[in-house]
């Protein structure tokens, strides 16, 4: 996984609309890089609700979000539209970049049973594209808060 302090792995994948977002074109943003399960599914639907919900004060501290998940940019379309959320969702299909980031393996899911997928984790990345902080063990409900917190706030 990577690690805090060390630089942010650019990447290109696709939006919801179809359109290619890299990683480096957000430099001098500060960035909150979350990998998520599955579009529209309890836990992730609380989730980006809960940065949906604090969508204006991230904003308003310079924080672009970007949500990630082996989902087709259809499904995102969908999911942002059901839930009116402000920000980026980028598909992963063959779980690439969340390979590179160490966010896919092994972990227990919401039945109980083991199986290999994303691991629910957040990459705070700096203006420089450095990783300032990663979240491994998110609160689903209070994860804006907890953005918030770590990037000083």
């Amino acid at each position: 996984m990577i690690k805090e302090g060390e630089a942010a792995p650019d990447f290109a994948l696709r939006d919801a609309g179809g359109h290619e977002v890299r990683l480096s074109e957000l430099r001098g943003r500060r960035v909150a890089l979350y990998f998520y399960p599955k579009d529209d599914t309890p836990g992730c639907t609380k989730q980006a609700c809960s940065l949906r919900d604090s969508a204006v004060e991230l904003k308003e501290r310079g924080i672009e979000v970007i949500g990630i998940s082996p989902d087709s940019e259809q499904s995102h379309r969908q999911f942002a539209d059901k839930y009116g959320l402000p920000f980026t969702l980028l598909s992963d299909p063959g779980h690439e970049v969340a390979d590179l980031y160490g966010a896919w393996g092994e972990r227990v899911n919401y039945a109980g049973r083991r199986v290999v997928g994303i691991l629910r984790t957040t990459f705070l990345i700096d203006e420089e594209g450095v990783v300032e902080k990663v979240l491994d063990k998110v609160d689903v409900e209070a994860h804006a808060g907890e953005v918030l917190a770590a990037f000083g706030g």
